[in-house]
């Protein structure tokens, strides 16, 4: 078996990830797994440091994090496969959220994530792709990145209870584009609130913003809905906890292999809850 490459971000789950690399050893010790460990100098060097590892032959390239540490790990993967299969990504769930191993049936527990790597348990999935940046879980424009900003800046709350913060501010603020939005066979032209596009069914931990995305359909969804009140928005948004948001008329959702979208102002553009792109007026998926 060749030699697995794992890759930490020591900062994922503030410091969680760090706090159990004792452990990560040792269950790949105990489940016989040969494996070099590295802990990139900055978190964005994941990219360069997966795709070099899957260019030397390490197989498989294991995150160790939570969704943003698995995005750059894959978008590092896909650099080095060209036009061919991606090297296995093996993940170990210490991040805050975990909505890719959630999607994909990989347990919090890191023996029990080990105990499928070593059993070399693959499953192949869709990769999204907007404005030359991969995702396999989530992206967004409008509103949503603008609540993983301010996500960022509540240092002092934990878990998932930052993300609900983050929405209720952001939701108070008052947010609106004016967008187009062309995708196979629609076009909608007019204010935005937010657009979310999924490859599974959630993000943030608790919204199921596209709750009938299969990981392994070929296919994108994506919601939207019109700039609103803020009355409005805030009842809207605990719907979004079990998927009922898309039943409301306001909600347009859709199945799509490509959208395009240009905005008025810019937009920041999230991936796996990382913002990549802090303002954007044409956005291809």
């Amino acid at each position: 078996m060749p030699t697995a490459k794992i890759i930490v971000n020591p900062y994922a789950g503030r410091w969680k990830a760090q706090e159990n690399i004792p452990d990560v050893r040792a269950a790949f010790d105990r489940n016989g797994i040969a494996y070099d460990l590295v802990i990139p100098p900055n978190a964005n060097d994941g990219i360069e440091i997966a795709e070099e590892a899957a260019r030397a032959g390490f197989s498989p390239i294991v995150a160790v994090g939570g969704d943003g540490t698995y995005n750059l790990i894959i978008n590092g993967l896909i650099r080095a496969a060209g036009d061919g299969p991606t090297v296995p990504m093996g993940i170990i769930p210490l991040g805050t959220a975990n909505d890719l191993p959630h999607a994909l049936g990989i347990p919090n527990e890191i023996e029990a994530a080990v105990q499928i790597i070593a059993r070399g348990q693959t499953k192949i999935i869709d990769a999204g792709r907007v404005n030359g940046r991969y995702f396999r879980n989530h992206s967004a424009v409008g509103l949503e990145p603008i609540i993983t900003l301010e996500n960022a800046r509540l240092v002092w709350a934990k878990g998932t209870i930052r993300y609900l913060l983050a929405a209720l501010i952001c939701i108070l603020r008052r947010h609106e584009w004016t967008m187009t939005l062309e995708w196979d066979d629609g076009r909608y032209e007019g204010p935005i609130l937010l657009v979310s596009v999924g490859n599974t069914r959630r993000t943030g931990g608790v919204f199921f913003m596209t709750p009938q995305a299969k990981v392994d359909d070929g296919l994108l969804d994506f919601v939207f809905a019109p700039a609103m009140t803020r009355l409005k928005t805030l009842r809207l948004l605990p719907m979004t906890f079990n998927g009922s948001h898309i039943r409301r008329p306001e909600v347009t959702y859709i199945s799509t292999t490509r959208l395009h979208i240009t905005s008025r102002p810019g937009t920041p553009i999230q991936t796996d809850g990382e913002v990549f792109e802090p303002d954007a007026t044409d956005i291809l998926y």
